[in-house]
């Protein structure tokens, strides 16, 4: 399945023009992906399990996403995932004597924003109305996090935002 979607993204997804959404969404549903409506991804994102991937309504997929969505990846209504920003459902465990692979899902909020080129790690959990700024690196999920800026590496709370709606 691997081999057909890379296939199906070298040369149906990643050639389409900027603005041919709904065909990219067609691809991705083609192979299993559970999305909402008006999601927009770019032509450059790249999806690693396009059936690992659930997005609600009015998302945003920045240029050059990279989605390494080994495990379950959800994204809320109304996020923004900005140019370059990697979500990594992906690791190893470091204690096994082969680096065994390990699979955790990631989610992330309705109304959150993970700015340019920021890093998710797996297993976390972006809280709703989060915004993890630009380059930041969070690999912990945060605790009473809504509605709160993160920045830095590793992502720090910086201040609170005001929910809306």
């Amino acid at each position: 399945m691997r081999g057909l979607w890379g296939l199906v993204w070298l040369f149906l997804f990643r050639p389409s023009p900027q603005p041919l959404h709904a065909w990219r969404v067609f691809l991705l549903r083609m192979f299993g992906a559970n999305i909402g409506h008006h999601f927009h991804i770019h032509s450059s994102c790249r999806v690693w399990a396009p059936w690992q991937l659930s997005a609600g309504n009015h998302v945003g997929v920045g240029s050059g996403a990279h989605f390494y969505n080994m495990a379950p990846l959800l994204i809320g209504d109304d996020a923004v995932i900005s140019q370059g920003a990697h979500l990594c459902g992906g690791t190893h465990d470091y204690q096994a004597p082969n680096f065994q692979l390990v699979s955790m899902p990631i989610s992330i909020g309705k109304r959150s924003w993970i700015c340019t080129e920021a890093f998710i790690g797996p297993g976390v959990s972006v809280p709703d109305g989060c915004v993890v700024g630009a380059r930041a690196v969070m690999t912990k999920t945060p605790v009473n996090g809504a509605w709160s800026v993160y920045a830095g590496n590793p992502a720090r709370r910086v201040k609170s935002r005001t929910k809306h709606g």
